[in-house]
């Protein structure tokens, strides 16, 4: 995963030409992860989603309106990073947060069930979010963009489903640990198309890149630390660890197609910047995800 990053930065070239692909990649990521899990595995009880639910509205809602409001305590809110802040923070899960899960030794089908349930209600929660910060305009647009984002991931993952349905009902250990391996490696390889702004910005103002690395490192990993903190002795334990995830390791790239270029132009610098604290989690992390149960 480190060599992922440092090609995304070194080589810019290569960057440049795996970035027109990344709708693709994702998807087969979808793919290789639901074959990984299977769709028992995914989706789970209906009980699920007593804590599910609530936890995506409180990540995906309450979250980012908290920040807003600090940010606007601090006369931040119309900075090109109180939009890098909001936008993250109102985005849903990254389509490779089973991949961290499995890197971390945590629940990959809880990764899958936060990710569809949260994209799936995305058009609605980033709705909520814009009406009370009205950073960007094109609700429409969001809404189709959200609504194309629930159909990539639930038809990929249903590709990957019936795959492992097919060609893999019960899989022993090692078939286990060679589609974690699959997994994960894929995982590593998309990063390189994500990092293209990063290269090229540490080059021509490497301060201002910095601080944009900064900003993104203390809202991934402090919203991580203080959801691991809020759950990790309390009646949600057993998923402290998928939701510590799911917090801090957010999908901030669907605003890409959802937003005019003039509005995402200042804050791609972000966009790349994102990409190291969720790559770096299970290194820099993984100390903290010891804290919490972790699936057998």
């Amino acid at each position: 995963m480190i060599i992922g990053l440092v090609a995304g930065i070194c080589l810019p070239g290569l960057a440049a030409a795996m970035a027109p692909f990344l709708p693709e990649m994702v998807a087969i990521l979808i793919v290789i992860t639901a074959f990984r899990i299977g769709a028992k595995g995914a989706f789970g009880a209906l009980s699920d989603l007593r804590w599910s639910l609530p936890a995506v509205i409180v990540l995906q809602v309450c979250l980012p309106l908290t920040l807003a409001v600090l940010l606007w305590l601090a006369g931040l809110l119309h900075s090109p990073l109180a939009l890098a802040l909001v936008l993250a923070a109102s985005a849903p899960t990254i389509s490779g947060g089973a991949s961290l899960a499995i890197i971390l030794r945590h629940d990959p089908a809880r990764m899958m069930q936060i990710l569809v349930l949260g994209t799936a209600i995305f058009p609605l929660t980033v709705m909520i979010v814009l009406h009370f910060v009205p950073l960007v305009g094109a609700p429409g647009h969001l809404v189709e963009v959200g609504l194309r984002a629930l159909a990539t991931i639930v038809g990929a993952a249903m590709v990957g489903f019936g795959l492992r349905r097919l060609l893999l009902p019960n899989p022993n250990v090692d078939q286990t640990r060679a589609m974690d391996g699959a997994a994960v490696l894929f995982f590593a390889i998309i990063v390189i198309g994500l990092m293209v702004a990063l290269g090229p910005a540490l080059k021509v103002d490497p301060g201002t890149a910095l601080l944009w690395v900064l900003a993104a490192f203390c809202l991934s990993f402090g919203l991580q630390a203080v959801t691991v903190a809020v759950l990790a002795s309390g009646p949600l334990a057993h998923v402290a660890g998928p939701l510590a995830l799911a917090a801090g390791n957010r999908n901030i790239a669907l605003f890409l197609v959802a937003l005019p270029s003039d509005i995402m132009a200042p804050i791609m610098i972000f966009v790349a910047c994102w990409q190291l604290p969720m790559y770096l989690t299970p290194i820099l992390l993984a100390g903290l995800y010891r804290l919490v149960p972790t699936h057998e």
